[in-house]
């Protein structure tokens, strides 16, 4: 079979029979619900991880930061300071709780939160401010802290596609108030739907357990003095975790492998691959190409397209929040209507290629050379104003 019959995804869950051990453990110990040892394992696991005291296991990570930002009292009226370039789950959570998401725009390249343009979005209805570390790669922290410390703001990490990356040195997790984590199926650790909060504070940690399980009182059986939610993760999924974190260094390792042979391949072509900062310690999630500047999202988005008619999957960079229909109103209501340039350039350039651990050094020049190919038909195409019959 040539490698053109092949079908190559973007993403897909690494798992062995370690994970088959410990899921059929807790299967066969009838723990299979919200309770169980391979819970308390995990949370303990992943808090240390993260070189936090607490953890806190949930359903998925959306729910986990609406947890967390219930648990610093954030709710209606309030402000939340957010990137326009992360998946919409960090600006819906907000929602949830009755908030209004207030969009910063991004740093070039790496598309993480400006912390420059931090303190011109400060208003007295602020009260938090979540920085996404986008595609693996850590926002700056330092300045983040260093604005919210001045404004007395609650700084919540959305760390849903960074699990292990690190800042300074430091690992994310333990660098603001809070820290929430997605286990979702194309993470390089899953739990097939799963997400976690991790915080130094012991009186988050206690109202997150209380809110995530009904707000059932711990002293007095089916007493709920609040209005809770069922957020739990099961003793199932968390077997799955607990085997995915004992094989992280093994799966990033392969990633790691993977993401700079696409950067050796693609670093004469002007594609740039998962850009970072030298204060970062990005961790190997996705495979992120950076198209040439200039790309527009229709170029990035055809780009795409022939690569999949060629069997090689892409994802495009998310679109911008603040673009779309609820979050377009909110601004219009603070009367906001930034351009948001950093974030718009990096959108509309970013596509997200093939990263399963499975790929062999074959398929990925294969992907390179088509990669590198469309891109010069196209834009040579779009320079000369020939319409390209890839565009068809």
């Amino acid at each position: 079979m040539t490698q053109q019959a092949h079908f190559y995804p973007v993403a897909e869950p690494d798992l062995s029979s370690l994970e088959r051990e410990y899921l059929m453990d807790a299967f066969d110990s009838g723990w299979i619900s919200s309770l169980g040892e391979y819970i308390t394992r995990f949370e303990t696991s992943f808090a240390a991880f993260c070189s936090t005291q607490h953890g806190v296991t949930v359903s998925n990570g959306t729910v986990a930061l609406q947890l967390a930002l219930l648990a610093a009292d954030v709710g209606p009226g309030d402000v939340v300071i957010v990137p326009p370039l992360t998946f919409v789950a960090t600006a819906s959570a907000v929602r949830h709780v009755g908030a209004i998401p207030v969009f910063v725009d991004c740093e070039p390249d790496i598309g993480t939160l400006d912390p420059r343009k931090l303190e011109a979005a400060v208003s007295p209805r602020t009260r938090a401010i979540i920085p996404v570390h986008l595609y693996g790669h850590p926002a700056d922290m330092d300045p983040i802290m260093e604005c919210a410390r001045k404004h007395d703001l609650i700084v919540i990490e959305d760390a849903a596609e960074a699990h292990g990356a690190r800042y300074k040195g430091r690992p994310v997790g333990g660098l603001g108030h809070m820290a929430t984590f997605s286990f979702y199926g194309n993470k390089i650790i899953t739990t097939g739907e799963g997400g976690i909060i991790v915080t130094n504070d012991g009186r988050y940690a206690s109202r997150i357990r209380f809110l995530k399980d009904h707000a059932m009182d711990p002293e007095r059986r089916y007493w709920h003095p609040a209005v809770g939610f069922n957020f739990r993760m099961t003793n199932l999924q968390a077997a799955v975790g607990c085997a995915q974190l004992e094989r992280f260094a093994a799966l990033t390792a392969k990633r790691q492998a993977i993401q700079d042979l696409y950067r050796a391949r693609l670093s004469a072509s002007g594609i740039q691959v998962n850009p970072f900062r030298d204060w970062a310690s990005p961790v190997p999630w996705l495979v992120c190409a950076l198209l040439p500047a200039g790309t527009d999202e229709r170029t990035r988005d055809a780009i795409g397209n022939a690569l999949k008619a060629r069997g090689i999957d892409f994802r495009p960079y998310f679109h911008l929040i603040p673009d779309m229909p609820p979050y377009a109103a909110a601004n219009a209501s603070l009367r906001r209507h930034e351009p948001y340039p950093c974030a718009r350039s990096v959108a509309s350039r970013g596509l997200n290629l093939p990263s399963t651990t499975n790929l062999a050094e074959s398929a990925i020049s294969y992907i390179c050379n088509e990669l590198i190919a469309t891109v010069n038909h196209l834009c040579r195409n779009e320079s000369t104003g020939t319409r390209s019959t890839y565009w068809h």
